[in-house]
């Protein structure tokens, strides 16, 4: 008996884009922002400034997040061929994300509380230099948010591959032109994501700073400075909430309010004597998905027609079907 060539039924479960600048732009960003961290949280101390410490803190809390980063994209590359992945390391870079919002949860009560305390036990500040060091952090956010910026210019031809490879899987013993296959999309990097909303957030508890220490010196509101400490906070745990939301869904496969799944739906329906009786669908990649399909038939549909009708969805890039036939108790029904 003649080997069967397997390697056209095996399609690589990584579904990770090829590039590797988010990597790089990362462990950069991550190494501007300790060394900017140290000088204002230092600052901060020696010129009694909790705006210029929150800013401080708020930045450490950045460069761990965005060390994290850099981490989970060297473990996700490093990995990605590890047969223990079963869809691929993708979510070692989601799970990087969560964790920064984890870290910026404990930021939260360490800024609210200390604020609240200066509040109540006001501080002599100095205003000049504490100003300098503000805008040395504020013109660092800013580069390291332009470093982190997502160009989109990674994600533009491996999408296609992933979704022919997927569809190699057993759905090509039938007629279907696949040279009108639609690439997935790019879908949003969580993991960037996560780095760059954690810089621009810096950049705008800066610009509290600034303004609070400007308007001690000037006004001589000395109040205002603690206050944009509680401010910049509430910022902060509203941001991380949302992180821990976006990050915690896909972690936890809760996609299943995802319109891929009525698209699926709306596929399959156009499939005459077909029930779906089961559907699970659940993220691999940024915006790529795999999918386990129940239909129930009275005919004599195959799993590659009903991959073949799902094939349009770019989305989809690992489908399984089980095809469950009625046919016996159709004829008793009908008897």
């Amino acid at each position: 008996m003649t080997a069967c060539n397997h390697s056209r039924w095996e399609p690589s479960h990584d579904y990770r884009p090829l590039e590797t600048t988010a990597e790089r732009q990362a462990w950069r960003v991550a190494a501007l922002t300790g060394v900017t961290m140290l000088v204002e949280i230092v600052a901060g101390y020696a010129f009694n400034s909790m705006a210029l410490l929150a800013d401080g803190w708020h930045m450490a809390s950045h460069m761990l997040a965005i060390g994290l980063t850099a981490l989970a994209y060297l473990l996700a590359r490093r990995y990605a061929n590890d047969p223990r992945f079963a869809f691929g390391t993708w979510k070692i870079e989601v799970l990087a994300g969560f964790a920064s919002a984890l870290l910026l949860v404990v930021v939260v009560a360490m800024l609210a509380f200390e604020s609240l305390w200066r509040l109540l036990q006001p501080q002599t500040i100095a205003f000049d230099m504490a100003l300098w060091v503000a805008v040395v952090g504020l013109l660092v956010n800013l580069v390291s948010a332009w470093l982190l910026r997502d160009s989109h210019d990674h994600a533009h031809g491996h999408g296609h591959d992933q979704h022919a490879a997927a569809h190699a899987y057993g759905d090509h013993d039938h007629d279907h032109d696949h040279d009108h296959a639609v690439a997935a999309p790019a879908g949003k990097d969580l993991n960037r994501h996560a780095a760059f909303i954690h810089v621009l957030a810096d950049a705008l508890t800066s610009v509290a700073a600034i303004l609070a220490l400007l308007g001690g010196m000037l006004l001589g509101w000395d109040w205002l400075d603690p206050l944009m400490g509680v401010i910049g906070a509430v910022i902060i745990g509203v941001w991380a909430k949302g992180l821990l939301i976006e990050t915690g869904k896909v972690l936890l496969d809760r996609e299943m309010d995802s319109p891929v799944v009525e698209r699926v739906r709306t596929a399959l329906a156009q499939e005459e004597d077909t029930e779906l009786a089961d559907l699970h669908l659940w993220r691999v990649g940024r915006a790529q998905f795999a999918c386990i399909v129940s239909v129930v038939t009275h005919g004599d549909g195959s799993a590659d027609r009903y991959k073949a009708r799902l094939a349009g969805i770019a989305e989809l890039v690992h489908v399984t079907v089980e095809v469950n036939r009625c046919a016996e108790e159709h004829r008793v029904a009908r008897g």
